[in-house]
């Protein structure tokens, strides 16, 4: 089987962006980019001051509610349904909940061929580079960096801690199918 769609789990400021970058660069067929980031920024800005949307603390926690993990199930569903349409998808996402959220992601893509993997980042490099982006609260990148990865199972792992992007983009390139 061909794969459908790669999914990039890792904490906030991991490196997921820029190897998605580098991965639509240097794999040979177009590829769409799905990052939950551009799902929240599609979001109405209420959902950002409401219990049952998506809350960033300042200590940089992070609570998602009743009504962002609707529309987080039907953005889900919605990549699933490109892929199953033709088109070629890497996500970009945060695994808040772990093995659970691998769980919901694994409830959507059903059926597709799917490449897991893990985006590893030392919390303390992350955290330099959550400050010099200047667009997270601080904090973020320490308390994901290993949180995210619990219990998730993942057919290839990375680590942006000392390698490039375009070298871990080349390494799951290589793993596509």
């Amino acid at each position: 089987m061909t794969t459908q769609v790669i999914v990039l789990n890792g904490g906030s400021s991991s490196g997921k962006s820029g190897i998605v970058r580098c991965l639509q660069a240097v794999l040979r067929d177009p590829w769409l980019a799905a990052a939950v980031d551009s799902l929240i920024e599609a979001m109405p800005a209420s959902m950002q001051t409401s219990d049952a949307g998506i809350e960033f603390a300042a200590d940089g926690g992070v609570n998602a509610g009743s009504e962002f993990r609707a529309l987080e199930a039907a953005w889900m569903e919605g990549v699933a349904a490109m892929a199953r349409a033709g088109a070629r998808v890497i996500v970009d996402d945060v695994f808040l909940g772990g093995a659970t959220s691998q769980e919901r992601w694994q409830k959507a893509l059903g059926g597709l061929d799917v490449l897991w993997v893990g985006v590893r980042c030392e919390s303390t490099v992350a955290a330099g580079r959550e400050i010099a982006r200047g667009d997270r609260g601080q904090g973020m990148a320490v308390s994901q960096a290993e949180m995210v990865h619990q219990g998730v199972v993942y057919d290839l792992e990375v680590d942006t801690t000392h390698t490039e992007s375009l070298d871990c983009a080349q390494a799951i390139a290589a793993q596509v199918k």
